[in-house]
């Protein structure tokens, strides 16, 4: 399966990343490696991740990684990467239109 990032997606990656670097450079690089490669596992396992709560469809799922939410959707050969949010915020469901 391939894997598609959204720009929603990486925009999120990236603020995260950048907040966290904020007090450590190298923890932001880590963390960065880190949800890259917990989503590239979805090559291999597309519905390891749990049904999302909020939505009534079972090919929208999520990983939970650390504090965050990777919100993503199974298509036939692809699976792409929609939104991260972290777990105490609420889910837009603009978002995974």
């Amino acid at each position: 399966m391939k894997i598609v990032w959204s720009p929603l997606a990486l925009e999120r990656v990236n603020e995260i990343a950048d907040y966290i670097a904020e007090n450590s450079v190298e923890a932001a690089r880590v963390w960065l490696m880190d949800i890259f490669g917990v989503v590239d596992r979805l090559k291999e396992f597309p519905e390891s991740g749990r049904a999302v709560p909020e939505v009534k469809r079972t090919n929208i799922r999520e990983l939970i990684f650390k504090n965050y939410r990777v919100i993503y959707r199974v298509e036939r050969k692809q699976v792409s990467i929609l939104t991260v949010r972290h777990s105490k915020q609420r889910l837009p469901l603009k978002e995974i239109k």
